[in-house]
Formats: structure tokens, C-alpha cells, sequence
């Protein structure tokens, strides 16, 4: 086959974006390659400091809780703030928990730390996905959120092959070169991103409105929204499984912890080597349609763990449910977007956001109780039955609020709306929301985050221990070791978190 039609396709891809989106995307890649804390903070805790794996989990698990709470700080802050400040002042407080990593011993100061990192990454995504929103016309903002996610998993396959760097320098070097990549993030955001913030519009005399004050309450009370952050509630749930799940899993049928990193690395190969071919097939599909698939997706990759007993099964039902996660972050990002009125883009990403990092935090909690309880095989049906649930409700329930492929008519046709100027929340079609054209929750960046939870030092007992919660988040997003994680040279496969993916983005 000629390989000119690819390279046609990867042109048609990313051409046609503003250069401030490049910048951006530029950013977000030098951030992640430097992905190092959450990539080796497990190993860093149990190798170096001593402690055990059921507190390495702990603590990456609190990495999840700060990601639910700086979603939606981040997300208030944009749109009262500016977006480069917001980003940049998240930035260099995650550069400064990073770079305290590097010196901290006790266990209070390590938790507090990851805990203030946890904020820190994640008040960035609603900004980050606030941004695309603003420079992208709605008909490329998918393709745009489908790129940043692509540069997200790139840095972080780049980040995991770490492992090496680890056994020569040490973790304690590898988090001061985190520092210095996400202040190097920080200057390319404030040298070259434009403040994209819209200005509140002209009133009858000549002066600015006051744009409404929303709460995250007065977000959720728009119905459409309110649904769409519910059902992606349920499938980050379920996404956020595997990377507690998958370990306990295969360790309980005697694989070796090393068949694992094989096993999940599959999922960042994918990601990379085919994300743009995905979002080229997926670009002018329903995204109601494609919702429902990734879905059902999600469900078919994880229910068929249950029946996988070899390491080649469980890397075919990764292969599944990592095509589900291609489909879907790009196109929840972009559903967020369309439901945001322009006001209130941030924090309708903001609450997105915080929908991942519980889903982030919760999973791993319950997957390491039924994985050990009940058993595997339960976990796995579980969870083929909330993605058919989720795949249900995108059906049957945002049909008409995102059906509509003209997004002045779909972003009130749920019946409830976020109401213009001059009001807290509206009924359907109040003013501002016809042409609500708003952001995502960002992946992820995906995602507030989880990890993959800290696998016994390999070669201790053999056996995986749950950590935290598996991740974008962001973005999921929320954040987490890619899949190269396989390629580190240690003998625990590396960790992944979810919100920066979403959260994602």
C-alpha cells in the first residue's frame, strides 16, 4: 500500500489550526515528557524511602483526591482570572511539589506534597481545554482536543522510558528534571500563548456587563450537562479499573508483574501509533453514536478479562477497551464544549474535571476490594454492565442535546440552559445559550488522578498490591505513566492517572 494516502491523511489532520493552538499543544508535550512523579512514584516510595506499597498506593490515591479538588478551582479561576495566568501560576506550583519530591523524607511531608501537586496539575486542565475552546471553530474542536491528547500519551511514552535515566540518576533526578520541563511549559505558555478569555459583551450603554457568578451547583443545574458529566462519571469508572484491576488480575492466575507491563504497555503503543488515524475515521460521525460505541467498547474489552488467561487475551482485551478510550475522550471533550456557554467555559470544564477525579479516586478503591472479595471475574462483568448502563444512557438520554449537528440548536435542546447575563441559571433558551459554545473537562489529562497502583517492589512477594486510581485527567482526562511504562528498566511496571486524560485533555 502507498504510503502517500497516510501522509495525505496526517496532513489533513493537523492542518487548518491556529498557530496558538500549536503552542498549546507544544506545551503540553514538553510538560508530559517530563512526566516523571507520577510515573515512579510508587517505585520512589517503596524502593527508596522504604515505605510499603499499600502507603505508596495511599499516597498516589491523594494525588487523585487534589485533582477533585483543583478541577474546579482551576476551571473558576479561568474564566475570573484569565486562562495564562491560571496556567501558568498551576504550572510553577506543580514544578515547585515537584522539585520538593526531590528533598522530602517523612511520610506527612511526601502525602502533603503529592496532595498540593494533585491541585496544582489539575486546576491547569480546565484552563488548558478552556483555551481550545476559544481559539478552534466548534466543526475542528474535536480534532483539536484528539491532538492534545495525542501529545499528552506521547510525552508520557517518552516519560516512562525513564526507567533507565532511574537506575544511573536516581528518582530524586528524574523529579528536579520534572521541575525544570514544567517551568520550561510555563514560559512557552506566558512567551507565547495569547489571553483567550472572551470579554464580557457591551451592554445598551456602551459599558461591559458583569457576567454571571456560576457555582458548581448553578453548572449542574443545566440538564444536559448534568447528564453528560453523570454517564462519564460511570465510564471513567470503569476506564480507571484496569490499571488496579488488570495487576491483581493476572498476578492471581500466576503471570509474572513483568507480563503485566507488557500487557498495559500495549495501550500507549496503540494510542500513539493510531490515535490521528482514529480521529480521521471518527471526525464527522453523530457524536451521540460515537459516545454509545466507545461505550460499548469499554464494556466488550472489559468484561472479556473475565474470560482472558493467557498474557496475549489480556492484551487483546486491552487492545479494546484502548480503541474505546481513542473514540471517547476526543469526543466527551467536545460534547463538554458544545453544552458550555462562552461565559462559563472554564468552569463547566472545571466540574467535568472533578467528575473524572472521583471516578479516578473510587475505582481503584473498589477494584482492589472485589478483586480480592468476590474475585476477578465479578469485577470484570461489573464493569461490562456500567459501560452497557452508560452506553444505554448516552443513547437515550443526550440524543437530543447533542444530536444536532448545528450547535447553536444543540446546546439547549436538553431543556435547561445556563442562563446569559444578568442571571444564574436559565430555563431552556434563556439568553447566552444559544450560541454556548464551550469547553471540555480535560481528560486526561485525564484526570484527577490514580496510578496504577504500586505493584510490590517485583521480586519482593511477586505480587501486585492496589494503589491508586488507574489512569487524564489531564485529563482525562487526568496523570500517569503511558504505556512504554513497560520499557522502564525496573521490575514494577510504571503507573498511568486518569484525570489528565480527561481529563483529560
Amino acid at each position: 500500500m502507498s504510503i502517500v494516502p497516510l501522509i495525505r491523511s496526517a496532513r489533513a489532520t493537523v492542518s487548518g489550526l491556529p498557530p496558538g493552538f500549536w503552542w498549546l499543544w507544544l506545551s503540553t508535550l514538553v510538560n508530559r515528557t517530563g512526566a516523571f512523579v507520577l510515573t515512579f512514584l510508587s517505585l520512589f516510595l517503596t524502593q527508596e524511602l522504604g515505605f510499603s506499597g499499600w502507603y505508596a498506593g495511599l499516597v498516589v490515591a491523594l494525588h487523585g483526591l487534589g485533582g477533585i479538588v483543583g478541577a474546579p478551582l482551576g476551571g473558576m479561576l479561568s474564566d475570573r482570572w484569565g486562562r495564562r495566568p491560571t496556567m501558568v501560576t498551576g504550572h510553577l506550583a506543580a514544578a515547585a511539589c515537584a522539585a520538593a519530591l526531590a528533598v522530602v523524607t517523612s511520610a506527612w511531608a511526601v502525602a502533603a506534597v503529592v496532595l498540593a501537586m494533585g491541585v496544582a496539575m489539575q486546576s491547569v486542565r480546565p484552563a488548558i481545554g478552556a483555551t481550545i475552546a476559544d481559539q478552534v471553530p466548534e466543526h475542528d474542536r474535536r480534532r483539536a482536543y484528539a491532538l492534545n491528547y495525542w501529545a499528552l500519551n506521547l510525552g508520557f511514552a517518552i516519560a516512562a522510558t525513564g526507567g533507565g535515566a532511574a537506575l544511573v540518576f536516581g528518582y530524586r533526578a528524574l523529579f528536579v528534571a520534572e521541575a525544570v520541563a514544567v517551568v520550561l511549559c510555563a514560559l512557552i505558555v506566558f512567551m507565547r500563548l495569547p489571553e483567550t478569555r472572551p470579554e464580557a459583551p457591551v451592554g445598551e450603554d456602551g459599558k461591559r456587563t458583569a457576567e454571571p457568578r456560576l457555582t458548581t451547583l448553578d453548572v449542574l443545574r443545566d440538564g444536559p450537562f448534568r447528564t453528560l458529566v453523570l454517564l462519564s462519571l460511570l465510564v471513567c469508572t470503569v476506564f480507571s479499573t484496569p490499571w488496579v484491576g488488570l495487576p491483581l488480575t493476572m498476578t492471581a492466575q500466576g503471570l509474572e508483574p513483568s507480563a503485566y507491563g507488557v500487557v498495559i504497555a500495549v495501550n500507549g503503543v496503540v494510542i500513539v501509533g493510531f490515535q490521528l488515524l482514529v480521529n480521521r475515521v471518527t471526525d464527522k460521525r453523530s457524536p451521540v453514536a460515537l459516545l454509545v460505541v466507545s461505550s460499548l467498547l469499554f464494556a466488550a474489552g472489559t468484561g472479556a478479562t473475565a474470560l482472558a488467561g493467557s498474557a496475549v487475551a489480556f492484551a487483546a482485551t486491552v487492545v479494546v477497551w484502548t480503541i474505546g478510550e481513542m473514540v471517547y475522550i476526543p469526543v466527551n471533550a467536545a460534547a463538554t464544549a458544545r453544552l458550555a456557554p462562552v461565559h462559563a467555559r472554564g468552569r463547566y470544564q472545571g466540574v467535568m474535571g472533578m467528575a473524572w477525579g472521583v471516578g479516578g479516586f473510587v475505582a481503584p478503591v473498589l477494584a482492589g476490594w472485589i478483586a480480592t472479595g468476590p474475585g476477578p471475574a465479578a469485577l470484570w462483568i461489573g464493569c461490562a454492565v456500567v459501560a452497557l448502563i452508560a452506553a444505554v444512557g448516552y443513547g437515550t438520554l443526550l440524543r437530543r442535546a447533542l444530536g444536532s449537528d448545528d450547535p447553536e440548536h444543540g446546546v439547549v435542546a436538553g431543556g435547561t440552559g445556563v442562563a446569559g447575563p444578568g442571571d444564574a441559571v436559565g430555563s431552556a433558551g434563556a439568553a447566552g445559550t444559544a450560541d454556548a459554545v464551550g469547553t471540555v473537562g480535560a481528560t486526561g489529562t485525564v484526570g484527577a488522578a490514580g496510578t496504577v497502583g504500586a505493584v510490590e517492589a517485583a521480586g519482593a512477594s511477586g505480587a501486585a498490591a492496589p494503589g491508586g486510581a488507574g489512569r487524564p485527567g489531564d485529563g482525562a482526562p487526568g496523570d500517569g505513566g503511558r504505556a512504554a511504562d513497560a520499557a522502564a528498566v525496573v521490575r514494577v511496571p510504571a503507573q498511568k492517572t486518569v484525570v489528565e486524560r480527561t481529563g483529560a485533555v
